[in-house]
């Protein structure tokens, strides 16, 4: 029988590591920001991601409230402040999945339903709170009900839709931002 030295700084580094994870785990403290009346002071069902600017506000969607949907931003001070209220026309309704923001501040998304065809659309909402709708979906091989967040690769706008593409379940689709 070997009897093995006891190397003390390994039994102390493996104590302390030890102790350090057996700590109890602080609770978390959350502060609500805004809670959703569903009105058209402030919309419902919000979904998606936030966004972040630099200044601290956070930018996102709901799916109904201010008519069908609404662009929201949140101050650091928990004000709520909506940018767009959605129509259910030309403009979309029922914007899903978030925002994504360009350099310059403009917020692209994408609609559920509403637009030329009801079936959804990309929009761009401009600094100055202007929506342009980008692409209305038909429902054919373009598909219908975008669902996901649209990404950004070189200028171009990139996602999928949910249903109603031909040959498939699903459409990815491309959308040229002029900025």
């Amino acid at each position: 029988m070997t009897t093995r030295r006891v190397d003390w700084k390994t039994l102390i580094a493996v104590m302390i590591l030890v102790a350090l994870v057996l700590q109890p785990a602080q609770a978390q403290t959350y502060t609500v920001l805004h809670s959703f009346a569903g009105g058209p002071a402030d919309g419902a069902y919000p979904n998606g991601e936030l966004i972040e600017d630099a200044a601290g506000n956070w930018y996102g969607t709901t799916d109904a409230g201010g008519g069908a949907g609404t662009v929201f931003k949140l101050d650091p001070a928990g004000v709520l402040t909506v940018l767009y209220s959605f129509t259910d026309g030309t403009d979309g309704a029922s914007p899903q999945e978030g925002l994504f923001r360009d350099p310059t501040g403009n917020l692209y998304g994408t609609t559920w339903g509403g637009g030329a065809s009801g079936r959804g659309t990309v929009f761009k909402l401009d600094t100055s709170n202007i929506l342009t709708t980008l692409y209305s979906f038909r429902g054919g091989s373009d598909g219908a009900h975008p669902d996901f967040r649209l990404v950004s690769i070189n200028g171009e706008l990139y996602g999928t839709t949910h249903t109603e593409a031909a040959q498939a379940a699903t459409a990815a689709v491309a959308a040229r931002s002029s900025r």
